[in-house]
């Protein structure tokens, strides 16, 4: 009781504060405080709205990122029974407003500021027969909420790092009381369930279920392959350099890289694809390559004349685009961290990426089956894409790998269901 105390009477207060001041200088903060309006008044009127059959599942997540997790365990009990109502419910601005064309959805709302009156004020009108928070987003007050209300609790693709602040002795102990009020914690591998074990939890079920990462990224794939963007007329008889979610970071070292690989290979086509394709940004690439390499706009495809790079100025399309490449790089690697390297790996394809990549188990994993390359300048990026053109039997082979690695993780979505399934 004492950490629920200190909780809600000090750490609810303050972080009150942090959101008023903050949203004076973050426009993030503003839209989520702004998006939060009537958010009780609107939820209430979308609830009133729904059939009101006997299962309705509660999916949270932090943001889109988190959400991508929850898609293939949703999917597949829409399939199962479409008459499943979901509720989804989002922290952060990012995912809120990047969600509101999902159709599965019955409901997308913020979730409210985690004060003890509003937890309980969201539990009773959405009453979920269930709720999935995704990954590690739990807010204290809502799975107590839960928890009186008698509603099973569950983290899916629930991760925790040997280093992780939440295992110093005083953090330790509060995370101890929030994870007693899950009913299950179903971890991506066996390294995050003894650490939540750690913990000496003494109510939920702790057991390995993997990550649904792989399972979105391989139904994406092949719902990907359908859709055809590139004319066979422009990649025909090509070998394809695709650079996906690229920051000026990575292309300060790539440019140099791509002007080598152009002037060297005739066939070679670079497909770059910006992680913020606005004006600026491409306003910005054509001006530092032009000079030296010939490029197109996607959206000027239809007056393709050969040119060496095509400028993906259009946005949702990566994934797909992954389908024609002999070789991809994924971007924020220079940056703060390497971004999805598990789309071109399920299409099998070989990937090198820049150094910063321990953000991601999924890259680290991919290095070591010799699936990825690392380059940590230009010189080192020239020479990794040079091997893999050149190279066609380690090309093939390292892609197999690539593919094999995403298949054998496919089948978190299955287990986490068996056990949904035992309390709807």
């Amino acid at each position: 009781m004492i950490w629920w105390i200190i909780y809600d009477y000090l750490v609810i207060p303050l972080g009150w504060v942090a959101f008023q001041i903050f949203r004076l200088i973050d426009p993030k903060v503003r839209r989520g405080i702004r998006g939060r309006k009537d958010l009780f008044r609107t939820l209430q009127t979308n609830v009133h709205r729904l059939r009101g059959t006997t299962r309705r599942i509660w999916f949270h997540s932090s943001s889109m990122g988190e959400f991508e997790q929850a898609k293939p365990i949703i999917a597949e009990l829409k399939k199962r029974d479409p008459s499943v109502e979901i509720v989804v419910s989002f922290f952060s601005p990012s995912g809120y407003e990047h969600t509101g064309a999902y159709k599965p959805a019955d409901i997308i709302t913020y979730l409210p500021f985690d004060s003890s009156r509003n937890a309980e004020r969201f539990v009773s009108l959405v009453r979920p027969s269930a709720a999935v928070m995704v990954r590690y987003d739990l807010w204290p007050n809502h799975l107590r909420a839960l928890q009186r209300a008698k509603i099973p609790s569950f983290i899916a693709n629930a991760t925790l790092r040997q280093n992780s602040a939440r295992s110093l002795p005083l953090a330790k102990q509060f995370h101890r009381a929030v994870y007693n009020s899950l009913d299950y914690i179903l971890t991506v591998s066996e390294s995050d369930k003894r650490m939540f074990e750690s913990f000496d939890l003494d109510h939920p079920l702790v057991d390995v279920m993997g990550d649904t990462r792989y399972d979105q990224v391989w139904q994406r794939s092949a719902d990907s392959k359908t859709h055809h963007y590139l004319p066979a007329s422009v990649v025909d008889r090509k070998k394809l350099l695709v650079i996906g979610s690229s920051w000026q970071e990575d292309e300060d070292e790539l440019f140099p890289a791509v002007r080598k690989l152009v002037a060297g290979y005739p066939d070679l086509l670079v497909i770059l694809v910006p992680h913020e394709p606005n004006m600026e940004t491409l306003e910005r690439i054509e001006y530092r390559l032009n000079a030296q390499i010939s490029s197109i706009r996607f959206s000027m495809l239809s007056d393709y004349n050969n040119e060496r790079l095509i400028i993906i100025d259009s946005v949702g399309i990566l994934m797909a685009l992954y389908q024609y490449a002999h070789v991809a790089y994924v971007g924020g690697s220079f940056r703060q961290g390497v971004h999805n390297v598990l789309e071109p790996a399920a299409y099998g394809i070989p990937l090198v990426i820049g150094p910063k990549h321990q953000n991601s188990q999924e890259a680290l994993k991919l290095i070591a089956e010799g699936a990825a390359f690392v380059g940590t300048n230009a010189e080192e990026l020239y020479q990794q894409f040079r091997m893999l053109i050149e190279d066609d039997e380690l090309r093939r082979r390292a892609g197999q790998d690539a593919l094999e690695f995403v298949r054998r993780n496919v089948g978190a979505t299955m287990r986490f269901l068996s056990y949904l399934e035992k309390v709807l």
